[in-house]
């Protein structure tokens, strides 16, 4: 389901036949269906070397179309929306994931006016939101301080975004947190791209130097979280285990404590973006598209899903 601009037409975060441009919003593994060895893809620098910190390619990035745009989504390190002014002087915004909020680790978002948008769906029920990301930072800091006397909080987290948020939320208490190897390598290149990040490596896959069991924080991959917790409880060093994700507001995790912060918009924040940019009509996209767009327009905003089985186009020449 791709944009027309043009000669081109621009693939959305997915493999798409007959696409000649992949536009890759971020570099999360589940937006990164377009990315394939000799494909010319859209996306920030930033992206394409966290992209290529998992591959074993470099990737070829593909040379804007004048009338395309890459501004920024707030989500993760890197993480763009795509802006596009028709040749017909319709403008198109599709959000990938995106938040309203600062994140600590992440350029700030970027909201411009556009006649067509297309929103990501993540959390489509305006009775789940989020705190303010500041307030849910400072409760995290309270934790660590709080415990740092009688242990360590080990949490469990995305090795990309949401470990770097971690990261920064240790270092402003003055904290230097241990971190895993697959952390490690993602946390240099947010360095090298200038967000500063302070952290101890260990690879823990192989063996934990004694001399950072004492240590105040651990951030870890969430698949190596028991492995961890056991080798330094065996130590004799008292663990407390933390996440911190949106999906803390709808499930349980086997951790002691839950911290309910996000990189995704809620509803709260949709109707913020969707108050700047006003949009003619949206599309909704996602797993959750379907309710989402009817919850917007319980609200009185013109949206409608945007379903796979029907081209983009068909959508777009409906609205003009």
């Amino acid at each position: 389901m791709g944009v027309h601009v043009g000669e081109h037409v621009i693939s959305l975060d997915m493999k798409e036949d007959g696409a000649s441009l992949n536009f890759v919003s971020h570099a999360h593994s589940d937006h990164t269906g377009g990315v394939k060895k000799g494909n010319a893809i859209l996306c920030s620098s930033i992206t394409r070397d966290l992209i290529e910190a998992r591959i074993k390619f470099r990737l070829n990035l593909a040379e804007k179309p004048k009338s395309v745009e890459l501004i920024s989504s707030g989500h993760m390190l890197g993480s763009s929306q795509l802006y596009v002014e028709m040749e017909d002087g319709t403008s198109l915004v599709y959000t990938g994931d995106y938040q309203m909020q600062r994140s600590p680790a992440a350029e700030k978002i970027e909201v411009r006016s556009a006649d067509i948008l297309i929103m990501d769906s993540t959390y489509p029920f305006p009775n789940v939101t989020f705190e303010e990301k500041e307030e849910v930072m400072t409760s995290i800091q309270h934790y660590i301080s709080k415990k740092r006397g009688t242990g360590s909080v080990l949490f469990g987290a995305y090795s990309m975004g949401k470990a770097q948020e971690l990261i920064r939320i240790c270092n402003d208490i003055g904290i230097s947190p241990i971190v895993d190897s697959s952390i490690e390598k993602i946390s240099r290149i947010y360095s090298r791209h200038g967000v500063e990040l302070d952290f101890r490596p260990s690879a823990v896959e192989e063996r934990i130097d004694r001399d950072y069991f004492e240590a105040d924080a651990w951030i870890v991959s969430m698949g190596r979280l028991d492995k961890v917790r056991r080798m330094v409880s065996e130590s004799g060093r008292r663990i407390f285990t933390a996440v911190a994700t949106g999906f803390a507001r709808s499930r349980r995790f086997s951790t002691d404590v839950q911290f309910a912060m996000s990189d995704h918009a809620d509803f709260r924040q949709a109707i913020e973006y969707l108050e700047i940019c006003n949009p003619k009509q949206i599309y909704t996209r996602g797993s959750e598209s379907a309710v989402f767009a009817k919850n917007l327009r319980s609200f009185g905003y013109n949206a409608m899903e945007l379903r796979p089985d029907i081209g983009l186009n068909r959508f777009i020449e409906t609205y003009a």
